[in-house]
């Protein structure tokens, strides 16, 4: 009975994620650039761990692309 509940629990929270436009990384099609804050942020993480951009660029990049005026939080 606990597991039908908890399998319940799950998938009403897996079916909750679908209209959220972060729920999964996205690419453009074209470019293979980041096109959701998702992806955009792992891209950026990874780009600050392999020395590609300093910290402070990393977050100015971030504020303007996921930040509260963003561009990507809604593609």
């Amino acid at each position: 009975m606990i597991r039908l509940f908890a399998l319940s629990i799950a998938l009403i929270s897996l079916a909750g994620c679908s209209g959220d436009p972060n729920s999964e990384p996205k690419f453009s099609n074209d470019s293979g650039l980041p096109s959701n804050c998702r992806s955009y942020i792992q891209r950026s993480v990874d780009s600050w761990r392999a020395g590609e951009y300093e910290s402070e660029e990393i977050i100015n990049a971030l504020e303007r692309n996921c930040g509260m005026n963003g561009h990507l939080w809604d593609n």
